[in-house]
């Protein structure tokens, strides 16, 4: 087991560094070039590629953890692999074959091994893969090159303090279009939510709530997370639609909830005039695992939700539970766990 790099783990957020190696490959002639590692950060392309005029791009999230034996582990990377396939689709790239993306990973978090952080800090290596189209291209159409990368940096836990609910707005403005790109991880999707976020904090949430594009009667997403709720009769609900990303997290506690804690669970509309049914709520993604709502502001009133200062139970039983099988203190489900080393 290699020792940790000079770092106070303690004293990390979520902030670009820069670690030695990252993964590129380069698909030219209809075939992804055998990938390899280097030390470079830096992307060289041509100035009319289409990831810079017309977004075509996209990218996916995931953490390397470290156990308490001291191995490292990757949590779902082949459900990563499946989504960014999706959305290379949507904006018609080459998809990155699944084994190549899981190797891709596994070779970068091998390679920068001393900067995932120690078991018992909370905080973890993030890897970042991307897909990008590059070359010379002008006009409205694929890129006729492409370029997928994978790099990491060490990201400390998201809650500075402990586990504690911050409240949300709902926006007027939509994530995406009824049947646009709003299932797919492109950059697009993100761009377009700075606003609402900047609007949101200025009036003092965290981050707002968007309805949906159609009838903007139904929650969709929170900020860049997904939504769920706990009935008062103990059920796990998340949202339904084609323009909600498909968040890996949210299927795992849809998952874990029904088959490790015993709950009823369902993927359903959510109406934002009917939170009264949810005794809990929450956002949840890979960077923040699950941020409990403690609040919903609609149309100036607040809607409370367990508290505004404390974690519901559900909520926090189900938070214990993801983090255990990602840091190796819980079993996992089969196949859900991938050894580093």
């Amino acid at each position: 087991m290699s020792t940790p790099v000079n770092i106070d783990w303690s004293k990390l957020g979520f902030a670009y560094m820069k670690t030695p190696y990252r993964y590129i490959s380069r698909w030219k002639d209809g075939q992804w070039s055998q990938g390899e590692l280097t030390e470079d950060n830096q992307l060289h392309i041509s100035e009319s590629s289409s990831a810079l005029h017309y977004g075509q791009q996209c990218f996916e999230g995931l953490k390397a953890y470290r156990t308490k034996d001291g191995s490292v582990q990757l949590f779902r990377p082949d459900q990563n692999a499946k989504r960014m396939h999706q959305s290379c689709a949507r904006v018609l790239m080459p998809q990155v074959p699944e084994e190549m993306f899981i190797d891709a990973c596994k070779q970068v978090a091998t390679a920068n091994i001393d900067y995932v952080p120690p078991y018992g800090t909370g905080a973890t290596l993030y890897l970042r893969p991307f897909v990008i189209g590059v070359g010379d291209n002008i006009g409205v159409k694929p890129a006729p090159e492409y370029i997928f990368s994978v790099f990491c940096l060490p990201v400390g836990p998201y809650f500075k303090g402990g586990l504690s609910p911050v409240n949300f707005t709902v926006s007027d403005y939509d994530r995406a279009a009824p049947y646009g790109t709003g299932a797919a991880k492109v950059g697009g999707n993100y761009a377009g939510s700075m606003m609402p976020h900047e609007e949101a904090v200025e009036k003092g949430f965290a981050d707002c709530i968007y309805l949906d594009p159609l009838t903007h009667t139904k929650i969709e997403e929170v900020g860049a997370a997904n939504f769920f709720g706990i009935t008062k009769d103990n059920e796990f609900v998340t949202p339904k639609s084609p323009s909600i990303l498909p968040s890996i997290t949210k299927y795992s506690l849809l998952y874990l909830a029904e088959n490790y804690l015993d709950m009823k669970v369902s993927e359903r509309d959510v109406y934002i005039d009917k939170l009264d049914e949810f005794a809990e709520a929450g956002a949840c993604g890979t960077a923040a695992v699950i941020t409990p709502i403690g609040g919903i502001d609609y149309k100036d009133k607040l809607h409370v939700f367990y508290s505004e200062t404390e974690v519901g139970p559900m909520t926090k039983k189900l938070y214990d539970t993801l983090c255990g099988i990602q840091f190796g203190d819980v079993d996992a489900p089969e196949g859900w766990i991938v050894k580093v080393d």
